[in-house]
């Protein structure tokens, strides 16, 4: 699977998640899947993230699990080893991009200028994270974007909500959204499964791939 094929499958909504606890990585996971969303995003923020990737890919087997926050080339091993089925970054360099090339990981590198952007595309990435998108104006930058370089698709992280993810999407060039209101922390310390899939059924019916 490619890193195009998995923004697709994550279309409207790629879920950032910071797992503080592994216990909660799979209901989490569950709560997202039922709300009709089909991948997540673990960041390595914390010291569980690798266990609840490992736990989300063994338990939620119908749900892509990604990592987020990769900032250096062996995290990339460590992740995939764990199950992840991709890697999502902040930023971009070329030992990183190496590193998922050479492991076959499907990588979405974070880029936010068009020198940026062509350094990715020259090693072969033609799917990028805009970050952080709305301190940057991306909806600008994204339309300026596409004139030149009409081949390339972007999930938009940063800044993204409820109020602003419809107009993201609209974009010719944004095949999904990053997002991490999803799973605020006080859902997660009240065990509110069912409020996490509501808002996840929010944002499908949003983007209009499901009603509420």
């Amino acid at each position: 699977m490619t890193m195009e094929d998995i923004l697709r499958k994550a279309y409207p909504l790629l879920p950032v998640l910071v797992i503080e606890d592994a216990e909660t990585a799979v209901p989490i996971a569950q709560a997202l899947k039922a709300g009709g969303l089909n991948a997540v995003e673990v960041t390595l923020r914390t010291p569980d993230a690798l266990k609840s990737v490992q736990k989300i890919s063994e338990e939620v087997p119908d749900l892509l699990v990604g990592v987020g926050t990769v900032v250096c080339p062996t995290q990339l091993a460590k992740a995939q080893k764990a199950g992840a089925q991709f890697a999502v970054s902040p930023g971009f360099n070329k030992a990183l991009g190496r590193e998922a090339l050479r492991l076959k990981m499907p990588f979405l590198p974070g880029v936010m200028t068009p020198s940026e952007v062509m350094k990715a595309m020259k090693m072969g990435f033609k799917s990028l994270k805009l970050f952080p998108a709305d301190a940057v104006n991306g909806l600008e930058l994204l339309k300026s974007l596409h004139g030149p370089l009409t081949d390339l698709h972007f999930c938009a992280t940063g800044g993204i909500n409820r109020s602003n993810l419809l107009t993201y999407l609209s974009l010719p060039n944004v095949s999904c959204c990053g997002g991490s209101w999803l799973v605020p922390n006080k859902l997660v310390q009240n065990k509110d499964w069912e409020q996490i899939s509501s808002l996840a059924r929010e944002a499908c019916a949003l983007a209009g791939r499901m009603e509420l």
